[in-house]
């Protein structure tokens, strides 16, 4: 699999470190039903999803990184800290 890093260019997912999928986190006043739900479920869906994974043998950049989970085939890249979850993680 290939990533296209926006600042380096297309590179070997080798590069990357797998963050997971990029997770929107509740405001801090938020229920314990909510806290729960982000910290212990998670979905497996196939299909897109939205991940992040880190540049870390390249420029060190955050990404969120849209994948196919289920043909591995990468539909969009973009700087985590311009994708609106929050920035980098």
């Amino acid at each position: 699999m290939r990533i296209t890093c926006p600042l380096c260019g297309e590179r070997d997912r080798r590069e990357f470190y797998y963050k997971g999928a990029a997770l929107v986190r509740p405001a801090e006043e938020a229920d314990l039903a909510q806290w729960d739900a982000y910290v212990n479920l998670r979905d497996n869906p196939a299909g897109p999803l939205a991940e992040l994974w880190y540049h870390e043998m390249g420029c060190g950049s955050w990404l969120t990184v849209t994948r196919n989970t289920a043909s591995h085939e990468i539909l969009h890249v973009e700087l985590a800290s311009g994708s609106g979850l929050g920035g980098t993680p």
